[in-house]
């Protein structure tokens, strides 16, 4: 009965974020072009707030928790298991006073209405995962871009989604990059549950009434740690140790 509901609930959660993606689209041109980065900031964390408005469609409920006062004034490196698409929204949307950015595959650099265009524009990077002599260097320079900014990078190092939710080995060589290159940063790990159950059925019908939960812990100032290695084993535990498939 719950797969059957989740058919037109699907439809029309899909009519609500095609239509939302659209009336972004102008929006975010219209800001960066015309007022300048700030402005195409806001318009997109207002993007990230109704893309999960329509999720409500579902029945989807958020839960973010995060019981620490994190410095606006230094830059950060957010580090979240990876379940599903849904995984990106809450965090734009609940860490936008960090500036979240992201490490992309170029793919989705073009061709969907208002993501391809905040890729592109709104300070993320765009890598090709089958091209290392691209991907290393693009990494390289969006260290040193968080770095300089003070702003936030988003990495999902287990590399592919869980589909399951269990968690993955850490793939760590773009973590070992952005860290090398954010020496001032701190570590922001996230823990996140229950996204993967968006796409339980696959892509359509969607799962419908979830509860993600993400659960900030920690953070880390990675001059603390002299032992680099330690210090990735240390935030994949405290991630993998907080993840209930």
């Amino acid at each position: 009965m719950r797969k059957i509901l989740a058919y037109p609930l699907t439809v029309l959660y899909l009519m609500c974020f095609i239509i939302t993606l659209v009336i972004f689209h102008p929006i975010q041109w219209i800001c960066f072009n015309v007022f300048g980065y700030q402005a195409h900031k806001i318009s997109v964390d207002w993007l990230q707030f109704f893309l999960m408005r329509c999720l409500n469609v579902l029945g989807t409920r958020f839960t973010f928790t995060n019981p620490y006062e994190i410095n606006l004034d230094q830059p950060l490196i957010i580090v979240a298991n990876h379940q599903s698409m849904y995984d990106i929204s809450p965090i734009m949307w609940y860490m936008r006073k960090h500036h979240p950015k992201f490490i992309s595959k170029k793919e989705l650099g073009k061709g969907i209405p208002s993501v391809s265009y905040n890729l592109r524009h709104g300070g993320s990077v765009l890598i090709d995962r089958k091209n290392p002599r691209q991907a290393l260097p693009a990494i390289m320079k969006f260290g040193e871009y968080i770095e300089k900014t003070k702003r936030a990078a988003v990495i999902f190092p287990e590399g592919t989604r869980s589909k399951t939710g269990a968690p993955k080995p850490f793939q760590t060589k773009g973590l070992e990059i952005m860290i090398k290159k954010v020496p001032s940063g701190t570590i922001v790990p996230i823990s996140i549950n229950n996204s993967w159950k968006m796409l339980r059925y696959g892509k359509f019908p969607m799962g419908i009434g979830n509860h993600l939960k993400f659960t900030v812990h920690q953070p880390i100032k990675i001059a603390t740690f002299v032992d680099k290695e330690e210090l990735i084993r240390t935030v994949e535990q405290t991630i993998s140790s907080n993840i209930h498939p």
